[in-house]
């Protein structure tokens, strides 16, 4: 089966990361060619195994709600994204997929992938066509007028044979909180979460001496996902080490690819100082994250999985603008006694410190929670791809 997915990854590690899962679960499930179309400026530091290949769009930059402009090339905004549209179609054509799954954005970025949806819809109605969306967008009524305001409903209606919801209706429901009407709601399948190849937890020790942590060090790791707006998550921790009295901690801090290079130089320098080991880009984030006594992140869904997956304790750092996503599932997360969580704007050193220590202290406790939470789309997607050969 061929198999072609789109990511419009304008900003951040998210859509190519979850990408990237989906594509590896996938062509382990059976013989199929997975295609995956992005945006992501460092998709080419990923490893792609015998099955999976990508096609590199330009990438683009949001500047704001309305406004996004080319990542590298200097060309006008409308050129560059009518490259990237006629990519999407001419790929679709020559591919032929048998599966188009395109990830969060259902007109894509700037509705390019529509003229490729309508495309399949005329042309290869046998093709199923499926949306699949993060458990929780952002705020109820945000989502519920820029759908209204953008005709999303419509689309979902026409052009979507199927959507693939990556979460779990009991910890919060989509079809309730966004309106979704009966006629949509009837096409939507909720997978759970989406598991990541996490080493088996008696490898943790050898993990640990691979990247130099003794059996008795006390292990915080710092991830600020993409980095494009972490640089206060990492300044934070480091002004902790820096003012207040702690424990011995060793930490490792990832930033992110995306952040800016005065921004990395300045942080880069204060770690050297604190001896605090410190990347832009760790290829190996599952085994970092296995590796810690304690994940101090953002808390975007993929890092998220990531942390559940390795059933980490762990400190959410999450932003409430532009969307309020990460605040939403911070919250839902930590009454379920999963995490702590400090909201970005009012993150500071001491209340940073206090719970990294409730953390390590309460670390079985925590760690208890998180193995018992399903982590189960690869399972539902595998029943979902074998009913289309079924029906075919």
């Amino acid at each position: 089966m061929n198999i072609l997915m789109y990511s419009h990854d304008t900003y951040g590690l998210g859509h190519i990361r979850r990408s990237m899962a989906l594509a590896r679960n996938i062509r382990d499930a059976g013989e199929h060619n997975v295609v995956i179309i992005t945006g992501s400026p460092i998709a080419g530091r990923f490893d792609f195994p015998q099955g999976i290949d990508f096609i590199r769009v330009p990438g683009m930059i949001k500047q704001t709600n309305d406004l996004y402009v080319p990542h590298s090339i200097k060309v006008e905004p409308a050129m560059a994204l009518g490259i990237r549209q006629d990519i999407i179609l001419a790929t679709a054509r020559r591919f032929e997929p048998a599966l188009f799954l395109v990830d969060k954005a259902p007109l894509g970025l700037r509705r390019e992938v529509v003229p490729t949806l309508e495309w399949l819809r005329r042309e290869r109605p046998e093709t199923r066509v499926v949306l699949g969306l993060r458990d929780i967008m952002d705020s109820a009524a945000s989502t519920v007028a820029e759908w209204r305001e953008k005709r999303i409903y419509e689309v979902l209606d026409r052009l979507y044979s199927e959507i693939w919801v990556y979460g779990s209706r009991d910890i919060y429901d989509p079809i309730r909180e966004y309106e979704i009407p009966d006629n949509i709601a009837a096409k939507m399948h909720f997978t759970g979460y989406i598991p990541r190849q996490i080493p088996r937890a008696q490898h943790r020790p050898r993990i640990r001496r691979s990247m130099s942590v003794a059996p008795d060090d006390t292990f915080v790791l710092v991830t600020a996902g993409g980095g494009g707006d972490g640089r206060k998550v990492v300044d934070t921790y480091l002004t902790m080490l820096e003012t207040l009295p702690h424990p011995k901690l060793k930490s490792m801090i990832v930033t992110g690819p995306m952040l800016a290079e005065d921004a990395y130089d300045e942080l880069a320098a204060r770690a050297r100082r604190l001896k605090v080991r410190i990347c832009k880009f760790y290829r190996k984030m599952e085994k970092a994250i296995l590796a810690a006594d304690c994940v101090v992140s953002m808390g975007g869904y993929n890092t998220m999985c990531e942390i559940v997956g390795a059933a980490r304790p762990s400190l959410i750092i999450p932003r409430s603008v532009p969307r309020e996503e990460q605040i939403i599932r911070a919250r839902l997360f930590a009454a379920r006694g999963l995490l702590e969580f400090i909201p970005w704007e009012t993150v500071e050193p001491a209340p940073m410190l206090e719970c990294i220590l409730k953390l390590l202290r309460d670390g079985p406790v925590y760690e208890a929670a998180l193995a018992s939470f399903p982590m189960t789309a690869f399972d539902t997607i595998k029943s979902r791809i074998q009913s289309f050969g079924d029906q075919a």
